[in-house]
């Protein structure tokens, strides 16, 4: 249990983070919203490649719901932006 959370934090962070360097500009965002938006991007990614009949039956790394996840994060970074009024700086 305790495993999972740890591991759903760190892989947070790195989606969340490769999010950010995949937008334009500077991002005015702290570690921790990242992280929470990366998770959050992470599960919804996830969870949006499974509905629509991804099945990993080689066995590995999902690479499919990873980039799809850093879409989402990016996507989820760029409205949390949006509605908090931080602005993108180049």
């Amino acid at each position: 249990m305790i495993g999972t959370v740890i591991g759903a934090i760190i892989g947070g962070f790195i989606i969340g983070a490769l999010a950010r360097l995949v937008m334009p500009g500077k991002q005015n965002l702290g570690c921790i919203m990242t992280t929470v938006l990366g998770i959050l991007g992470s599960a919804i990614g996830s969870w949006v490649c499974y509905r629509l009949g991804y099945d990993n039956n080689n066995g590995g790394f999902k690479v499919i719901p990873f980039l799809v996840g850093i879409i989402v994060a990016a996507v989820l970074i760029a409205i949390y932006l949006g509605a908090t009024g931080r602005r993108i700086r180049s």
